[in-house]
């Protein structure tokens, strides 16, 4: 009997033990989303063009140094006075010009006992004041951009900068983006039906973001308990494309005196000939067009 019990209570004991080490098994994969309960075929249309850049940006710097900060400044902002009123004539809007000035102290100098140049930089030992007078000028209508950067380099910067282009598609251009990159997702997914033997649906879905046909979506992947997928994307303007070979170089000119007379700064920017062409800009769209299968 004290055996049949021993035996009873271990066949407990190892039954106990096994129930404690079941795990439960973990669910890789979330539910489908609801367009794919059925027969679909998921199809990626792409769209590539290439269009004129429409935007232009440049910089030029004017350098003035004075024995007092405020002689410096009234000097750079009388280079740059008639040089903004120049450029506002040539477009009335189209051209944007932001003017910001910056000033730092010149100390005067002693030699160390090693014989270098060392500043005193206390208050009592500035010699001169430096003042720069940056200008900024965005272009919008690129057909002014020669007779923009012909007049910055007439009114005689210390420097400017080489002219760099963007593209701002607007929403027409856009619009016509979607809709092609939708036309070639429903070419393609008719061709490849047809190529399978089967029969093109209506559509279930179509997303100007081409999100709804990556595999993570399709499978998915990545959902919580409810089946319901979170995700986002976030769009940017392309950044600006590096300057032309050689354009980067800073156009340096003798002397920084500055043209002070309007009519004069015009005349002189009219002699300058210079050619610049904006460069064609890449465009790129996508959307993902589910369809179902008959």
């Amino acid at each position: 009997m004290r055996g049949l019990v021993s035996t009873a209570v271990a066949m407990s004991l190892l039954a106990g033990s096994a129930s404690a080490q079941i795990v439960p098994v973990e669910q890789r994969y979330a539910p489908a989303p609801w367009w794919m309960r059925e027969p679909v075929v998921a199809s990626i249309g792409y769209v590539r063009t290439e269009t004129q850049a429409n935007r232009a940006y440049f910089t030029a710097n004017f350098q003035v140094v004075e024995r007092t900060a405020p002689q410096a400044t009234e000097k750079a902002a009388a280079q740059v006075r008639a040089l903004g009123a120049a450029l506002q004539a040539l477009g009335g809007g189209q051209v944007r010009v932001e003017t910001t000035f910056s000033m730092i102290p010149l100390y005067e100098q002693y030699r160390d006992k090693d014989g270098n140049l060392v500043d005193n930089q206390r208050a009592d030992k500035i010699d001169r004041y430096q003042v720069d007078a940056i200008v900024r000028v965005e272009v919008r209508d690129t057909s002014l951009v020669q007779n923009a950067y012909a007049t910055v380099v007439a009114a005689r910067p210390t420097s400017t900068s080489g002219v760099s282009f963007r593209l701002e598609a607007d929403n027409e251009v856009k619009t016509w983006l979607y809709q092609e990159a939708v036309k070639d997702a429903a070419r393609r997914a008719r061709q490849a039906v047809d190529a399978a033997g089967g029969r093109l649906g209506a559509p279930k879905v179509i997303d100007p973001t081409g999100r709804a046909c990556e595999t993570d979506v399709l499978a998915g992947a990545g959902r919580g308990g409810d089946g319901q997928q979170a995700y986002g994307v976030a769009y940017a303007p392309p950044p600006p494309p590096p300057p032309a070979p050689g354009a980067s170089r800073a156009f340096r000119t003798a002397g920084a005196g500055g043209a002070t007379d309007k009519e004069a700064l015009e005349a002189a920017a009219s002699a300058l000939q210079l050619t610049i062409q904006p460069p064609l800009q890449e465009l790129t769209a996508r959307a993902c067009v589910i369809y179902a299968l008959g």
